[in-house]
């Protein structure tokens, strides 16, 4: 089983937390749902994990709520941990080249620090 971590800045803000409190609970449950298929599952379905192609190791867990789409980025940490680093609403078809950048930074942040 692997273990979820929401990557905290140096200031202690988590914002993959922030991202889900802005969210409406039947959009949370949902990603919690699918965060519990990536926790529990040992082959995950591509439809909600996958790793992000020409980008540093970066993956998003993907869910679906109604007619929105919602992506969680992160990195994979020792054998067993995802680090969520941030989240935000798909609306295109392209996994917007900022928030991807984010997770990039984040994770060499986090690298940095532990």
């Amino acid at each position: 089983m692997r273990e979820i971590i929401f990557y905290k800045t140096v200031n202690n803000k988590i914002p993959v937390e922030e991202f889900l409190d802005s969210l409406i609970d039947k959009q949370v449950e949902k990603i919690l749902w699918v965060l519990r298929l990536v926790k529990q599952l040992d082959r995950i379905p591509v439809e909600y994990f996958k790793k992000l192609e020409n980008t540093d190791d970066i993956w998003e867990v993907r869910a679906s709520s109604g007619k929105n789409e919602f992506r969680l980025l992160g990195f994979r940490y020792k054998s067993n941990f995802i680090v969520l680093t941030n989240g935000f609403r798909k609306k295109s078809q392209k996994t917007p080249k900022s928030e991807i950048e984010l997770a990039e930074n984040r994770k060499k942040d986090f690298l940095e620090r532990n």
